[in-house]
């Protein structure tokens, strides 16, 4: 069965690249390479940082583009397996950080 990985890397001016590939070290030997010229070209070295093996290459395709579109706190959420501000970070922003209030009523 051939696997499919979606994978970010940590660059080199602190940016995050995010990538799905069905061979994930010839790919990131390509990274380092400057073996394909493209966003992390200029800011080597990268690091791998996260990734996660999928048997579909559909699926991988779909991660990959939601988590493209991820903010930079919730990418990192991610990396670090912090699955609490992963949950918060995925609520709408206008929720994002407002403290929580209680009402009460006066009689």
């Amino acid at each position: 069965m051939r696997l499919y990985y979606v994978y970010i890397l940590k660059c080199s001016d602190g940016s995050y690249y995010t990538g799905m590939t069905n061979d994930l070290e010839r790919r990131l030997i390509e990274h380092q390479t400057k073996a394909s010229y493209g966003y992390t070209y200029k800011r080597l070295p990268v690091k791998l940082v996260w990734y996660l093996e999928c048997s579909k290459p559909d699926e991988a395709i779909g991660i990959e583009k939601k988590i493209k579109g991820w903010s930079r706190k919730k990418k990192e959420a991610l990396i670090n397996e912090n699955w609490d501000d992963l949950v918060r970070f995925s609520k709408n922003y206008t929720e994002y950080g407002k403290p929580k209030t209680s009402s009460t009523s006066s009689d």
